[in-house]
């Protein structure tokens, strides 16, 4: 229950609502980022994390959502990969993963985890004496928004470990686009969140719906 991250699953390609413009996106994918360099610079891997890889991408997006950056989905797509799946995964399956050396390392992802969910303060339950603070000036938060906005906003319960569900609808028919992007600042430099109140909830929830 500790150690308990939040992922967001992955989306198959489907026809864009929104066209001539990337799409505003709540989360940041590790597997298709692109930016200027200032954002690997402002929100650089934390090097006190070893042995970490399902939480990594939570880890960088909300971190970057508090610093003020902004995430946004091409409308197509220009580069693809494959997991080892299917008629692929009898070759790729024997490709190097990080893992095979999480003997080498026993522990270490757990201490990561406690520190990664911490920063982002996910897991208010755990004393913060209780993981490693080391540079979290260089690892941590930014001071344009909050952690506990971006749960807010977009349905996540961090002290019952729980999501409103069907996010994607808000997301993909471009709702959450047109609403949010009414408040873009003067400058380009991001959101003004301050001026949303808006928080989602499960539509299939308020109508009863499963």
């Amino acid at each position: 229950q500790n150690n308990r991250y939040l992922r967001h699953g992955s989306q198959p390609e489907a026809q864009p609502n929104i066209h001539g413009t990337p799409q505003l996106e709540p989360y940041w994918a590790a597997g298709y980022s692109f930016s200027r360099g200032h954002f690997v610079v402002n929100v650089p891997y934390d090097f006190y994390q070893p042995m970490i890889f399902q939480g990594e991408e939570m880890s960088i997006g909300i971190r970057g959502f508090t610093i003020g950056y902004d995430f946004y989905a091409p409308e197509r797509s220009v580069c693809f990969h494959h997991y080892a799946e299917g008629k692929n995964k009898r070759l790729r399956d024997k490709v190097p993963h990080y893992w095979e050396n999480s003997n080498q390392y026993a522990g270490a992802g757990v201490k990561a985890m406690f520190r990664l969910l911490g920063v982002v303060h996910m897991n208010p339950e755990i004393s913060p004496d209780k993981w490693d603070h080391t540079e979290e000036e260089k690892y941590g938060l930014g001071g344009v928004r909050t952690p506990e906005l971006f749960y807010e906003m977009f349905g996540v319960d961090v002290v019952r470990k729980k999501t409103e569900q069907h996010l994607c609808q808000f997301v993909e028919t471009g709702e959450m686009h047109h609403m949010f992007n009414k408040f873009l600042r003067p400058d380009g430099m991001g959101i003004d969140y301050s001026k949303i109140s808006f928080r989602f909830k499960d539509p299939y929830k308020r109508k009863g719906k499963h």
